[in-house]
């Protein structure tokens, strides 16, 4: 099994921020919260917000 470079960071980024990136996710673009997140947790990580097209969907930039 080969992972990609993508792949490891992507993982590492879900691990300490609980955020996820998209399939076609690049590097420096927003991703997404991920549902094990409460709001009020949400709040704590993200004081700036989030985007929600869709009541499920929680989009922030990517964390440094």
């Amino acid at each position: 099994m080969t992972l990609r470079i993508g792949s490891i960071d992507s993982l590492q980024l879900t691990a300490k921020h609980k955020v996820a990136t998209p399939a076609n996710g690049k590097q420096g673009r927003d991703v997404i919260i991920t549902g094990a997140v409460t709001d009020e947790e949400a709040k704590k990580t993200c004081p700036g917000g989030w985007k929600s097209p869709k009541p499920y969907l929680r989009i922030v930039p990517r964390p440094k």
